[in-house]
């Protein structure tokens, strides 16, 4: 596991929010300590309660809780939709469509990857944007409105642009998977919380131009977002 599994970008009597470095795992894998070990160890004495988690080839911001109490009403908010998510992810391919919505139900498809269906039953749901950084390099902005398995990874793959880094999914092999969460706003208590985190690890998320378009980005819960 990389020497730094997290770092923490702010405490509350409540519940901690970390970066998550990319190529951690949540929980224990082997002999290979997960996030939730390295959390424990690092923070503090106290148990801790996972509310939602991030695959391993993703970084950005995670939500831990301090107590069973709170743990629950973050665990209802993120299963009632109410907590909103926002990533981003890096593509070297050209996608199906710039930007707009992609729904379908999920199956699981072969070597631990997932598919997108035709059918709506009970489908994923992830709004995107995309911007063009350079020819060859497109950054997308995406807000799930579902918690499904791999949801984002599949969206882009279904959209013939599979995450940078991505091999599971079909990506061009990178420096780590480019896929980042990047923005939590939500509600605790009657109090209102705005984060957001820009990656800070990856050759392809700090260069140039890549910063340059997420200075210009603004803030994601205040775009025009394509209909859900």
């Amino acid at each position: 596991m990389p020497e730094a599994a997290f770092t923490l970008l702010h405490s509350d009597p409540r519940f901690y929010l970390v970066d998550k470095a990319p190529g951690v795992s949540f929980h224990r894998e082997g002999e290979e300590a997960g996030l939730m070990e390295a959390l424990r160890a690092g923070l503090s004495d106290e148990a801790l309660w996972p509310v939602h988690r991030l695959d391993r080839i993703t970084s950005g911001l995670i939500l831990v809780a301090r107590s069973a109490e709170t743990a629950a009403r973050l665990g209802e908010a993120f299963a009632g939709r109410e907590i909103e998510k926002y990533y981003l992810a890096l593509s070297d391919r050209k996608p199906g469509k710039k930007q707009g919505k992609v729904a379908g139900d999920m199956a699981k498809g072969r070597g631990g990857a997932w598919r997108l269906l035709n059918s709506q039953q009970n489908p994923a749901v992830t709004q995107f944007f995309s911007y063009s950084l350079q020819p060859g390099l497109r950054l997308f902005l995406l807000r799930p409105r579902s918690g499904k398995t791999h949801q984002l990874r599949v969206a882009l793959k279904s959209q013939s642009a599979p995450i940078l880094g991505d091999l599971l999914y079909g990506g061009t092999p990178a420096d780590r998977g480019y896929l980042h969460a990047y923005a939590l706003r939500f509600e605790l208590e009657g109090e209102s919380f705005r984060f957001v985190c820009p990656p800070s690890r990856g050759e392809a998320f700090l260069s140039e131009t890549c910063l340059a378009a997420l200075r210009d980005l603004g803030q994601p819960w205040d775009l025009g977002w394509p209909a859900a």
